[in-house]
């Protein structure tokens, strides 16, 4: 069994994937060729947002996204530490501190009602990541960022095509930012992302930074990068949008069917992450908190069940990040981290395998000591 299976993805749409490739190969134009201009106007139209700015990697849309908002050295961004390294690093990269404010216990997201106690008149901005394919609360981050004259930046790295209140993942705030990383929901087949606004000033800066900061060609505007999505990864991610629907909703009955067998004969023994009735998850992960984690995956690798764990540090506490923990720390994060497990996720995961993977995790609760087993 696969934890994300890739092979069967690619064989479903292969003829398409190879022809929008072959198409690449034939033009020739492997730096902002026509996919992209198309890609983005499937995007944005997909999303509802006026403008989508195709980038390199999530990472890079982070990075592009703080530039132009103007982020500098002495700014300060509130963000969750239970994610992965790059949402942090992104404002580290640009000289400016990180701010770590606690999660919810029950999905894992930024708490919009711890958020205000941490902003100081050197905030700038809010970045709130949608984790395991869920959006955060975000009415009540943009709510409290206008009050304070705030951006927000809605870390959708693992949520393209959620919804929330109506609405789509990365058009949700003042800038979305998501990635195209193979395992995501929609990913390429190598490094990705892209930028959402409806901000005509924010999309034309966020456009010339994609390009060294050019306005046009040697024209330098403004400091920039090289964080062009190529060609090709448009290509393929064009392919895949002609059964992203489908997969988002295979997505959405495999997890129901964790959640139907969990509720059985495990019920009070693990818990799942929970999904809030005013949105949508493209359940990037499957995720539950169990006791004793690692021995629990032990014993699914004997038995065949591949797991993962998103994530087993917080960023405030990582070596590199610790000195920006606040006072008190994370405590919510602290314990998520030793207790979250992925379970194999993906639309391509059968009612047979998600029972599978139910019954070897039953088997498994079965052989922890007793009185260990309420997560």
């Amino acid at each position: 069994m696969d934890f994300i299976d890739l092979k069967s993805q690619y064989l479903a749409s292969r003829d398409l994937i190879n022809a929008r490739i072959q198409a690449v190969l034939d033009h020739g134009q492997y730096i902002m060729g026509p996919e992209v201009a198309e890609l983005e106007g499937r995007l944005a139209a997909y999303t509802g947002a006026r403008h989508c700015i195709t980038v390199s990697s999530g990472t890079e849309a982070l990075v592009i996204a703080l530039m132009a908002l103007g982020v500098a050295p002495g700014d300060e961004v509130i963000t969750t530490p239970f994610s992965f390294i790059a949402t942090a690093e992104a404002i580290v990269l640009l000289g400016a501190t990180p701010v770590f404010v606690d999660v919810e216990p029950d999905t894992c997201n930024l708490d919009h009602r711890l958020v205000q106690e941490r902003i100081t008149p050197r905030t700038r901005a809010i970045i709130p990541v949608s984790l395991y394919g869920q959006p955060a609360d975000m009415d009540e981050i943009n709510a409290l960022a206008e009050r304070h004259g705030l951006a927000v930046i809605e870390d959708a790295a693992q949520s393209f095509g959620a919804g929330y209140r109506g609405r789509k993942s990365g058009n949700l705030s003042t800038i979305g930012c998501t990635s195209f990383f193979p395992s995501k929901p929609l990913g390429c087949y190598g490094d990705g992302g892209a930028l959402f606004t409806s901000d005509d000033a924010l999309a034309t800066a966020m456009r010339e930074i994609r390009v060294h900061g050019q306005s046009r060609r040697y024209v330098h505007t403004r400091i920039g990068v090289g964080g062009r999505m190529d060609t090709l990864q448009c290509a393929v991610v064009l392919a895949k949008l002609e059964r992203f629907e489908w997969e988002i909703e295979q997505r959405q009955r495999a997890a129901a069917c964790y959640d139907d067998l969990l509720a059985g004969s495990l019920a009070g023994l693990l818990e799942p992450v929970t999904l809030r009735p005013d949105r949508s998850s493209v359940y990037a992960q499957y995720t539950v908190r169990v006791p004793q984690r690692e021995r629990l995956q032990e014993i699914l690798h004997a038995a065949g069940i591949p797991t993962a764990v998103h994530y087993p540090v917080p960023i405030d506490r990582q070596p590199a990040y610790a000195h920006w923990a606040g006072p008190g720390g994370c405590p919510v994060a602290a314990g998520l981290a030793q207790e979250v497990l992925s379970l194999p996720m993906g639309p391509y995961l059968d009612r047979a395998s998600a029972h599978r993977v139910v019954q070897a995790l039953g088997q498994a609760l079965a052989q922890l000591q007793p009185g260990d087993k309420a997560a």
